[in-house]
């Protein structure tokens, strides 16, 4: 019994990974507003009503996609970390965003549906939160550890936060705990600058415009870590 239970399991296994997979290859022909179970099921071979006990709806499977997309963009920046020395915080923030850029330009459908335009109709369900955050989690990190050991200098001329910000920066401070309102609020800007500077690449912004985005990036990634308070990072 229980060896048929598991030879069960690992068939479901398999269809559902085959259901992902052709559905991210809807999301380069016809995008995230495009997929299509009954499109899926012919292309399985299988009835529509068999995908529908997979994944009941398209939101279903949209969620699917979107915690997948998550989770490996948040592994990819965890072993950029953890390749790191725990000390070398700039060398850190370096390679975390290397991972987030090679990931994206490995994925530049599965970026789109997951830091492009939202899916019209559709919500998110609190499932998504967790694997959203893992990759947010590793920079905010960075950051405590980095200020915990006064390796933290950010560059003076920059004006103070808003008041109202006090509250939004207190919630913050669940990933980066110890950052003063000031940092939060500067660890905020590199963090989504760095994803502005990537989806006018991944999108297509910078053609005929910048020609050596890989040195660019490395410029931009240096100057939002400065932003931030870390220290330029060593070149060998």
């Amino acid at each position: 019994m229980n060896a048929g239970r598991t030879a069960r399991e690992r068939a479901r296994a398999e269809v559902t990974r085959e259901i992902t997979e052709i559905a991210r290859r809807q999301l380069g022909t016809e995008g995230a507003g495009g997929l299509n179970l009954r499109a899926i099921a012919r292309e399985l071979g299988m009835v529509s009503s068999a995908v529908y006990r997979y994944f009941p709806s398209r939101d279903d499977l949209l969620t699917a996609l979107i915690i997948d997309a998550y989770n490996a963009v948040g592994e990819a920046v965890e072993r950029a970390d953890v390749a790191c020395e725990p000390e070398d915080h700039a060398g850190r923030w370096r390679a975390v965003c290397h991972a987030v850029r090679d990931w994206a330009l490995a994925h530049p459908h599965e970026y789109a549906l997951i830091y492009g335009s939202p899916v019209p109709g559709y919500q998110a369900p609190v499932d998504t939160v967790a694997p959203a955050m893992r990759d947010t989690v590793v920079y905010g990190r960075i950051l405590a550890s980095a200020y915990a050991a006064g390796a933290l200098a950010p560059p003076d001329g920059f004006p103070a936060p808003p008041d109202s910000f006090a509250g939004d920066a207190e919630a913050v401070r669940q990933v980066m705990p110890g950052l003063p309102d000031d940092l939060v609020a500067r660890a905020i800007a590199a963090w989504t600058g760095l994803f502005g500077f990537l989806s006018f690449e991944v999108f297509g912004q910078f053609a005929n415009v910048v020609d050596d985005r890989a040195a660019l990036f490395d410029h931009t990634v240096d100057t939002l870590g400065r932003l931030a308070g870390l220290p330029a990072p060593a070149r060998g």
